[in-house]
């Protein structure tokens, strides 16, 4: 029997020679060898029985009739069956319906003065552009006065309408000629790229040298709310 010393002097086998191995599990022997083509997959008992085809019975329906049995034959209700086998009662204050009322003839009716009076269509005044006239003449002077008194006001007299939304432009506007500062204004603003030189963490002079406003300094301090007095 080999000693401990001798175990340890053997060398380590080399794992390098199974480069093709499929699985990292095993370490200290080699995977069993396949006897056949396909791996082998042992069913459970619950798959055997959900591969099974499902069986489909062409019994006949059984009618919703059937025999009674004898003891229900012979059974006697309650008093709380009896009692919730009745009719729910209407409320205390229900009415039937009441029946409908006989159709009047209207053959023979008679319209009143006022009823033709409501009959009668409102006259409606027609306005024409700007000016605002009638086409009906009025016979009443009761309703001449009120029609003057209702009438709505009349548009001022330098009152020009609607500007059309197409309209001819002056010869000044098209021999115009922009000036270098509205050139200058138009224009986008240059901006140097960061491969260019651009630099956009560098703070002008006027910034460094800007003092600021007593507003700011104020704006500036906490709360004094949120100030702790120690």
């Amino acid at each position: 029997m080999a000693t401990r010393i001798q175990q340890l002097a053997q060398p380590k086998p080399n794992r390098l020679r199974y480069p093709d191995r499929r699985s990292v599990y095993w370490l200290d022997k080699l995977p069993p060898e396949r006897s056949g083509l396909t791996t082998k997959i042992e069913l459970t008992p619950c798959w055997s029985d959900l591969c099974i085809s499902k069986k489909f019975y062409n019994q006949v329906t059984i009618s919703p009739i059937w025999q009674v049995s004898e003891w229900a034959l012979k059974a006697v209700p309650s008093k709380r069956v009896c009692h919730l086998a009745q009719p729910r009662a209407p409320a205390a204050g229900w009415q039937p319906a009441c029946p409908l009322s006989v159709p009047v003839s209207t053959q023979t009716a008679v319209a009143t003065s006022r009823i033709c009076q409501l009959a009668q269509p409102k006259r409606r005044q027609v306005v024409e552009k700007s000016r605002h006239k009638s086409k009906h003449a009025l016979s009443h002077p009761v309703d001449t006065i009120t029609f003057v008194a209702l009438a709505p006001k009349n548009d001022h007299p330098e009152f020009k309408g609607d500007r059309p939304v197409c309209w001819s432009i002056s010869k000044a506007a098209k021999s115009y000629i922009t000036s270098q500062r509205l050139l200058d204004l138009s224009s986008p603003k240059e901006r140097k790229a960061l491969y260019e030189g651009y630099d956009p963490y560098m703070i002008s002079r006027a910034a460094r040298s800007a003092s600021p406003s007593p507003r700011i300094q104020q704006l500036c301090l906490p709360l004094s709310r949120k100030c702790s007095s120690e």
